[in-house]
């Protein structure tokens, strides 16, 4: 069997300024453009420091004779346990988060005098609108690329598990917020590790983990989740504008694309950060039912092959042949992307869910259980499907490649050819997709990055200003850069993140279920006072 330490792209993938993939061996191409030097002089330093990250937190270990990465393993154990500690609340208890999330989104007023600034509706449409997006396009390409269709079966099984992860970092993220002179919410691991562990006897490993993660959210923010989005952002548009022979293929139009999303970024977080983070918003939702109107459009129209499809993929996760081999090996690359794809264990989405209103933390726990289940479980499920029913030639060449020798996936065009099978024009509807979700990613983890850099540096004006400018310069680092290095450092970084948030989890568990037993409690005695009323 084939260790899997290194399954999120083949390590010796380099992928040429065209777009197109090639062997290390053949080396890059030639920097006939000014831009070509710095591209690849940012590569040959970014490298060396993505293998020593990656080198720590994709070691492997081995177990019945089956490699794989520890930290992988870390975030799955985690969900498993979880689900036994609270008694598979994910499934026991989602229809009372569907009930929660309904009654929030029919009447806005909902708790109108509990603590907080938004309804769980909303924070749940803010949370899914940062999740949702290219893990979801880029990601589950990747992954079935690599792992073969069954990787899809392991990514519902991660999401599955993800959702309990979920219901404990939000329960704990509302429970330990912290409401500013200004009015408005802060929560999310700065504040539960620091505050949460001090409660336990434990405030010097409260303010170590907290401190150590909000060093790492500000990396991922500023680097890992924003030059993934502008990276997969630019393959979508040089794919629909001609390929190789696009206007995008060259250094320095890579260069000069990754400047322009930088100030545009820019723009946003300094001045239009209301207005534009509304209308987006709006935006990606509706980009949403679009483009799973595409899927299912493309699984209609060969609803024949719909029985075989789907007989490869469950086939695929318990007998996979090919690509990389084995169980365990497919189980961790579908495991690894629906991480990625949902962020369950990595602590931002705690950071959205504390400001809904709300007096029960547990409460908005269930409601944060849905995220997952929307993002991992549906959507990434009718992507896999898509792309396996359709079997665009490019997806077959990516996975021959690799069984071939050392090449990668490209990604959003291996969903993208997918909805062209059916659809010639949807490429170019889903170009523009690719930008809303990149944008809102990038943005919300902005946001995201900002509350780690203001927990060391201060909310003052000129804290802030240096921070949000330094965030939009990173983008342009992600249109230089090889898909296999900004794929590797931002998985790196995000299961960084989850290494140290997760510990805490462990250790504020019993507090998470005390808040689980107390709401228990309450719909037991609004129960017997409905029944007393109802009796008398």
């Amino acid at each position: 069997m084939m260790p899997v330490g290194s399954l999120p792209v083949a390590r010796e993938a380099q992928p040429n300024g065209a777009g197109t993939w090639a062997a290390s061996s053949d080396g890059p191409p030639p920097a006939s453009e000014p831009a070509g030097v710095v591209e690849e002089t940012l590569n040959d330093l970014f490298t060396p420091v993505v293998d020593v990250i990656f080198g720590v937190f994709f070691t492997e270990v081995t177990f019945l004779d089956t490699s794989f990465p520890w930290i992988v393993a870390w975030v799955v154990l985690a969900g498993a346990a979880f689900s036994c500690y609270f008694f598979a609340v994910q499934i026991r208890w989602f229809g009372h988060a569907v009930a929660l999330v309904r009654a929030s989104k029919r009447r806005q007023a909902v708790n109108a005098g509990d603590p907080g600034e938004v309804t769980p509706f909303r924070a749940l449409s803010a949370a899914v609108s940062a999740t949702v997006g290219l893990g979801n396009i880029a990601g589950v390409a990747i992954a079935i690329t690599i792992g073969g269709p069954g990787a899809a079966v392991w990514m519902v099984v991660g999401g599955m598990l993800s959702m309990v992860v979920k219901f404990v970092e939000c329960t704990l993220g509302v429970k330990y917020r912290e409401e500013l002179a200004d009015g408005t919410v802060h929560g999310g691991p700065m504040q539960y590790l620091r505050r949460g562990l001090a409660e336990r006897g434990l405030p010097l490993l409260g303010r170590g983990l907290a401190g150590v993660y909000a060093v790492l959210i500000v990396l991922f923010a500023t680097l890992g989740s924003s030059m993934f989005q502008i990276n997969q952002t630019l393959e979508q548009l040089q794919s629909v504008t001609g390929g190789t022979s696009s206007w995008l293929a060259g250094p320095v139009p890579r260069l000069s694309f990754g400047i322009v999303a930088s100030i545009l970024i820019a723009v946003t977080l300094l001045g239009g950060m209301k207005s534009i983070g509304a209308l987006a918003g709006r935006l990606v939702p509706a980009m949403t039912i679009v483009y799973l109107g595409a899927c299912l459009t493309v699984i209609a129209v060969n609803l024949g092959s719909v029985p075989s499809a789907l007989s490869s993929i469950v086939m695929g996760a318990i007998s996979p042949e090919g690509v990389i081999g084995g169980v365990t090996g497919v189980m961790v690359v579908g495991f690894q992307r629906a991480v990625f794809s949902n962020e369950a264990g990595i602590g931002s989405s705690p950071m959205a869910h504390a400001s809904v209103r709300t007096n029960h933390p547990a409460t908005e726990g269930f409601v944060a259980m849905l995220g997952p289940c929307i993002d991992t479980v549906v959507v990434c499920t009718v992507t896999a499907v898509t792309i396996v029913i359709a079997n665009p030639s490019s997806y077959v060449e990516a996975r021959e490649a690799i069984e071939g020798g050392p090449h990668a996936p490209t990604g959003v065009t291996i969903t993208s050819d997918a909805f062209a099978t059916v659809l010639p024009w949807f490429p170019f509807v889903l170009a523009m997709a690719v930008i809303l979700f990149a944008y809102s990613t990038i943005i919300t983890w902005a946001h995201y990055g900002e509350r780690g850099w203001t927990y060391f540096f201060g909310r003052g004006r000129a804290s802030v200003l240096v921070y949000r400018l330094l965030a939009a310069c990173c983008t342009i680092a992600g249109s230089l850069l090889t898909l296999g290095a900004v794929l590797e450092f931002a998985d790196a970084l995000l299961f960084a993140l989850a290494l140290f948030n997760i510990i805490g989890l462990y250790l504020l568990a019993p507090v998470a279920r005390r808040e689980f037993d107390a709401y228990r409690k309450h719909l037991r005695s609004l129960q017997r006072k409905h029944k007393d009323r109802h009796s008398s």
